[in-house]
């Protein structure tokens, strides 16, 4: 949709000042009750009950999660939120701090789903007012944060079976509040996790030459294989392969039997996401092969990389320039996280969007922290271009 066309698309941000207290409401109620991946049994019912109160009939998915349809004919586009929580300890001191020790909503879900839910609401009331010539999805997907994802189970349900393109947005705690930002191409990271145990018959230190010298092959490993890999694999597809646990042996003059290296393999491009985990065994096995050990290798595939259709991209942009401004999109750089949005942008074309929730001068935070403190007025943000994309895609019906 061009901007020649935005002219019939209404401004958004009075539909949608009813709505923000029982939104700002709905958020802190979700964050003070977080719950894990595929465990987010109470979340789903706040979510059907907000729906339902509204006049709308959401589909309750198998297990945890929903999807609601707003208008009748023709499907436009779909719309998806996460809901899941993290394992960490929130310490934000917020007065709707999470009740749920060790859990917390570290990584903004709370905040995609009120947006999301905020969407739902201003639709069905355009669509009363006889303003949506066309049918929106909006999916509030489980278990984002367990690899490979929960928008494999939504899939696999059938909730994009009728979706032409798709839309999403993630948090981003480095952009101010009021501001987005947007890319072409690959937004996020292929990511997968890697286990390598290694085996021997331990020794003492004094006579390393008797025994597999496990903790030296461990060592070997955690800084060949990156190397190797590196220059196995185009280097403009930066795979990064990065260790976050190492663990052998119980005293400094015994050589372990048993060890273990723990890390994480990162790529921005699919074919070369391919390339590597089809590389990986034989590389670990050629550096561990001097050393004598046994190798066991786990390598759990994670998701592709979210990559960014050039068309939702610009329906994105066009929505935001509309709603708040051009001067508030920014161009997002790639991240090395992943992201499961990505199984649906391998079914459909769409794109992610970064909502900016830094309060302007304020503290800088990260995500998967649990002092992770968004600005609330994020949510009116996300709504509004959220609303004004659905609107477009709509419009593109006609």
């Amino acid at each position: 949709m061009s901007e020649s066309a935005a002219p019939s698309i209404p401004e958004i941000a009075p539909l949608l000042d009813p709505h923000l207290e029982a939104l700002h409401a709905f958020r802190r109620d979700v964050h003070s009750h977080p719950e894990l991946s595929f465990q987010e049994e109470r979340t789903t019912t706040r979510i059907v009950e907000a729906l339902t109160a509204a006049g709308l009939t959401p589909t309750r998915l198998t297990g945890t999660g929903a999807f609601v349809d707003i208008g009748e004919g023709e499907l436009a586009i779909g719309l998806r939120a996460d809901i899941d929580a993290l394992p960490l300890q929130e310490v934000t001191g917020l007065p709707y701090a999470s009740e749920h020790a060790g859990v917390c909503h570290a990584c903004g879900h709370d905040i995609h789903t009120t947006v999301m839910l905020g969407v739902a609401l201003l639709l069905k009331d355009l669509h009363d007012a006889g303003q949506l010539a066309g049918r929106v999805r909006v999916i509030f997907q489980p278990a984002e944060e367990r690899m490979p994802g929960g928008a494999k189970a939504v899939i696999e349900q059938g909730v994009l079976d009728e979706v032409p393109r798709v839309l999403a947005l993630h948090c981003e705690p480095r952009i101010e509040v009021g501001h987005i930002g947007t890319r072409i191409g690959a937004i996020t990271s292929a990511s997968d996790t890697i286990r390598i145990k290694l085996t021997g018959h331990g020794g003492h230190t004094s006579r390393p030459h008797l025994t597999e010298d496990l903790v030296f092959a461990l060592s070997q490993i955690a800084i060949g294989v990156p190397a190797v890999l590196s220059r196995r694999i185009d280097v403009r597809s930066a795979v990064s392969v990065v260790w976050g646990q190492i663990n052998a042996g119980n005293a400094p003059n015994a050589i372990p039997s048993v060890g273990t290296l723990s890390g994480t393999m990162r790529c921005l491009d699919g074919h070369a996401w391919d390339s590597a985990g089809e590389l990986l065994d034989e590389v670990v096995a050629q550096v561990a092969a001097p050393y004598n050990v046994e190798v066991q290798l786990e390598h759990i595939r994670g998701v592709p990389p979210v990559v960014n259709a050039p068309t939702e991209t610009a329906l994105i942009e066009d929505a935001a320039r509309a709603e708040i401004g051009a001067d508030a999109i920014e161009l997002t750089p790639q991240s090395m996280g992943g992201e499961d949005f990505a199984w649906m942008t391998q079914l459909r074309p769409g794109a992610m969007f970064r909502l900016g929730t830094r309060t302007p001068g304020g503290e800088v935070f990260d995500l998967h922290q649990g002092n992770y403190t968004p600005d609330e007025r994020a949510i009116a943000t996300g709504v509004r271009v959220m609303t004004a994309a659905a609107l477009r895609a709509v419009a593109k019906l006609g």
